[in-house]
């Protein structure tokens, strides 16, 4: 088996569920558990980077977890968030070792499951940025981001509620709402929950659209690579 190194603290609610979904679904697969390092870093630290637009700062912060993972022998390592991979194909070139990306692995899974039209949520940098929705249309896939005030809703619930594992009833109302509204007027097929925080309030069963769970596609992948001879 590999070992996988992942960066996590972004937030720290959605690392938990990757060390112990990536653990067991190796178990699951082969009996055994894996090795496994995990770099916390500062989820804040990274969204103020982000809204700063300072990408060169953050490659450098990203990109000493990446060494400390490959120092501690990881074979390849995953960023356990979206918004970060809006410096991606960054870190993929400096990178020592491979990575794992979670956009590439929703296409893929997207791909499969014959969709054409999502819906986007996730923080406002993923929403509004080129590099999340540019390689789904690049598959012929295209995305549909909620309002400008829809955006601005799931951005501030995202940070000031689910990054701190608070869940409330009325913020998942509103999101349902949402998902109905683009279900009916956008034509939506189903929405990516394109941050890694979304799916402890959003499911299949709460939503009027079906999820693309990209924390539970990224963490199939990993164990994917993991188990691969």
């Amino acid at each position: 088996m590999k070992k996988a190194g992942l960066i996590g603290g972004m937030g720290p609610e959605s690392t938990i569920p990757y060390y112990h979904d990536i653990v067991y679904g190796v178990h699951k697969r082969c009996g055994s558990f894996p090795e496994l390092t995990i770099e916390s870093v500062n989820v804040f630290r990274v969204l103020q980077l982000c809204s700063e637009q300072k990408y060169d700062e953050l490659t450098e912060y990203l990109m000493k977890a990446i060494n400390n993972l490959a120092s501690c022998g990881a074979d390849f390592a995953a960023l356990t968030a979206n918004t970060p991979h809006i410096v991606f194909d960054r870190l993929k070139e400096r990178s020592p070792i491979p990575l794992i990306s979670i956009i590439e692995a929703t296409i893929e899974d997207s791909k499969k499951r014959g969709y054409n039209r999502l819906a986007l949520f996730g923080t406002i940098f993923t929403m509004t940025g080129e590099f999340y929705r540019k390689p789904f249309t690049d598959n012929g896939i295209e995305i549909i981001i909620p309002t400008g005030s829809e955006m601005q809703f799931i951005n501030e619930k995202i940070s000031t509620e689910l990054e701190l594992g608070i869940k409330r009833s009325d913020t998942l109302a509103s999101l349902q709402k949402i998902t109905a509204r683009m279900k009916t007027e956008n034509k939506a097929e189903a929405v990516i929950l394109g941050c890694t925080e979304l799916p402890l309030i959003l499911d299949d069963d709460v939503s009027f659209l079906p999820c693309l769970d990209t924390m539970k596609i990224h963490i199939d992948a990993i164990v994917n690579a993991i188990t691969e001879e």
